[in-house]
């Protein structure tokens, strides 16, 4: 029979082994635009993320998407704007993966809600992804590089997605991990990353739940709605912001990596990493992903996914037959037995 409380304590060993062997206990900056098989070595093969500097000066971007361009430019465009009531979209709240409500605006809309010049309830964000800024604000391109060319080089192909952000402060994204190689550009504010290797996933918890959506109703109140269609998905509960660790112990154990990328600053966000992501108001940001590479170090981290699983399916299951152990002996006990 499996030790499975041998094999918990050989997981924490190895997720504290990578911090020692490999990774870094900041996130360090790259000046001036890497060369590129130089950074697939140091950077994308071995995982480890870093902020680049000066990578993306030349860009129009930079310079130009102030509100007033913005509204010029596109502010006609009718486009995909995540509402919720309190700035968590795709997290978790009681025990449902909530979604928001995803509304139709113009963007000119958007942006009188974050310059204050209209009052809204909700918190606002431009975060659709699948790639919504060739799809919904080609108009921008123009501004901008099409793609990152030393990394496509590095990669040995085009991104898969380039997305645009723009949104309200109290706008947050819960801690998660994506299968991409990440390039996050701060056009202009900053951003602030919590981020967690993917060799503490035996200190992440994880559960099961069900699909539920944001809707804003006639008085302004919003309610959860559940997709009653939908199978539970798995999703991280945990907030880094403010971990329960009496309900979550092991996530005591991570060793997060703290940064914030500002103006002008890219970084690059390995596939596979957690984040957990804050922003300053009126934030705007493009990132592009490139579809991470599904090679042994994808093999390794499913099978690191598979064995905390069940582990920690152990370790609920123990604590569920403790529970009932605990309860039954509390209802036989004699101060609990009725007089005959």
């Amino acid at each position: 029979m499996v030790d499975m409380d041998a094999v918990k304590e050989r997981l924490a060993h190895f997720a504290l082994e990578a911090h020692d062997l490999y990774l870094n206990k900041s996130v360090p900056y790259v000046d001036g635009p890497p060369e590129p098989l130089h950074f697939y070595r140091q950077w994308i093969a071995p995982n480890k993320p870093c902020i680049i500097r000066n990578a993306f000066s030349h860009w129009p971007a930079l310079s130009r998407w102030t509100p007033a361009y913005l509204r010029e430019k596109v502010g006609s465009k009718v486009i995909s704007v995540a509402v919720t009531p309190n700035g968590y979209a795709d997290a978790i709240k009681d025990d449902r993966f909530v979604t928001p409500e995803e509304r139709r605006m113009c963007f000119s809309s958007v942006l009188d809600i974050i310059q204050g010049k209209v009052k809204q309830r909700g918190v606002f964000y431009i975060q659709k992804q699948c790639s919504n800024l060739l799809e919904e604000l080609p108009e921008l391109t123009a501004d901008m590089e099409a793609h990152i060319g030393w990394m496509s080089t590095a990669m040995g192909k085009s991104p898969d997605a380039v997305n645009f952000w723009l949104g309200e402060a109290d706008a947050i994204t819960s801690l998660h991990k994506d299968p991409y190689e990440n390039i996050y550009c701060v056009i202009s504010g900053q951003k602030d990353f919590i981020l967690l290797p993917p060799t503490d996933r035996p200190f992440v918890p994880y559960g099961l739940y069900q699909p539920a959506v944001y809707r804003q109703k006639e008085d302004g109140d919003f309610e959860v709605v559940d997709q009653s269609d939908g199978e539970k998905l798995p999703w991280i509960p945990v907030d880094p912001l403010d971990p329960d660790l009496e309900r979550y112990p092991s996530y005591a154990r991570v060793q997060p990596l703290h940064c914030s990328v500002k103006a002008g600053e890219m970084l690059y966000l390995p596939s596979l990493w957690f984040h957990h992501v804050r922003q300053s108001h009126g934030c705007i940001a493009v990132n592009f992903w490139y579809d991470m590479d599904f090679d042994i170090k994808y093999n390794y981290f499913s099978l690191l996914d598979d064995i905390t699983t069940i582990t920690s399916q152990h370790r609920d299951d123990r604590q569920a037959a403790l529970h009932r152990k605990t309860t039954r002996e509390h209802q036989e006990s004699p101060h609990n037995l009725n007089a005959d």
